[in-house]
């Protein structure tokens, strides 16, 4: 049927007999394919080298978003834009934390979190503590075409360009080309992610060391938590402060007018003068005013206290900061498969092509 539908079409019949008797005619040539693909592909891919993944999950405290914002959302999931979610005066919504992990800012303040590499006990090597940049600077493990590609690379900038003396100090406004590549490396190292429907933070933290891997990741989980405490009580702590500055200056000036009576009364005591009574009357108001003063800014400092308290968020660790037991990767075996598969069809579309068995199929005589 199929080969009267090809002759109707003008196109030859594909003998599939043929196309496996021109591959048995070539199964030499998969002797030598197929075993070059695979001492080629494990070499490759040996060089690899091992990594390991840790992830946080966070969940935020959003009592601060009305019902209204809510149904707002849930409209906005099933493709109904009813308007624009807003929350008071929140302005950092948590589908905003992955861009500032991603932030210049913040990646370049990891630069100087303290990580440690742990020495072999049985060779007597010592635990060796340094910086995240130094560590992703000298201690990363490379494939050998990656590190010879930049020695030469670093060799060739070296005939045409001085070497400046580096900075001491990390100006993430204008960084150098190494403090740039240090990002970028953190940039693919530390990913955050938002679960748009129940607003689950995830953190996940890529390394070759597992030990470093859940040090940052525990780390960036506590300075994205920081910040956010930092943005949500940032004017509450401001209005705090001001309390107690008031309520420092009102003290103040509540102990010195009751000082001043005490003197006052103290050496007026056998006096029973009219002008004795009346400023022993005036002492006594002004204190009290100023007690009244004073009263009044310690209930404003209290409440100002509660406010910071309030607006502190609470974050609840879903999954805290573990080491990793297994690497994540690479999975070397699936990927040496994959090369002997392809190797597999390219030789096979090669043999088809050689013995012209492609042919009938394109329609070319």
């Amino acid at each position: 049927m199929n080969g009267e539908l090809n002759k109707r079409k003008g196109v030859a019949p594909i003998s599939f007999g043929k196309l496996w008797k021109d591959i048995l005619k070539h199964k030499r040539l998969y002797y030598k394919v197929l075993p070059i693909t695979f001492v080629v592909s494990a070499i490759l891919l040996l060089s690899l080298p091992n990594y390991y993944k840790c992830e946080v999950l966070l969940a935020p405290e959003l009592s601060r978003v009305s019902s209204a914002n809510s149904l707002l959302s849930l409209a906005n999931n099933f493709g109904l834009k009813l308007g624009t979610e807003s929350s008071g005066s929140e302005a950092l919504f948590p589908n905003l934390y992955p861009d500032l992990i991603n932030s210049v800012d913040f990646k370049t303040s990891l630069f100087n979190v303290p990580v440690t590499i742990e020495g072999d006990e049985e060779k007597g090597e010592p635990d060796r503590t340094m910086s995240y940049y130094d560590y992703l600077k000298n201690e990363q493990k490379k494939t050998w075409w990656s590190a010879a590609f930049g020695g030469m690379k670093k060799w060739l900038v070296s005939l045409f360009k001085e070497e400046k003396p580096k900075p001491s100090t990390v100006n993430p406004f204008r960084l150098t080309m190494e403090q740039d590549g240090i990002v970028k490396v953190i940039e693919n190292k530390v990913v955050c992610d938002v679960d748009q429907n129940n607003l689950i933070i995830s953190i996940e933290v890529t390394d070759q060391n597992p030990l470093i891997c859940a040090t940052m990741a525990d780390t960036v989980k506590t300075r994205l938590q920081t910040f956010i405490t930092d943005y949500h009580t940032s004017k509450a702590r401001g209005d705090l402060e001001y309390n107690k500055k008031l309520y420092q200056e009102s003290k103040a000036r509540y102990e010195k007018v009751r000082q001043k009576y005490a003197e006052f009364v103290d050496g007026n005591q056998d006096l029973v003068l009219q002008t004795v009574r009346q400023k022993q009357t005036d002492l006594e108001n002004e204190m009290q005013l100023q007690y009244n003063a004073y009263t009044t800014v310690a209930a404003q400092l209290m409440a100002a206290e509660a406010r910071v308290q309030e607006e502190t968020p609470a974050f609840t660790t879903l999954q805290r900061a573990t080491v990793p037991v297994q690497k994540a990767g690479p999975v070397r075996a699936k990927w040496c498969l994959v090369f002997l598969f392809l190797a597999f069809l390219a030789t096979t579309a090669w043999i088809f092509y050689k013995e012209e068995d492609l042919k009938p199929l394109l329609g070319i005589d």
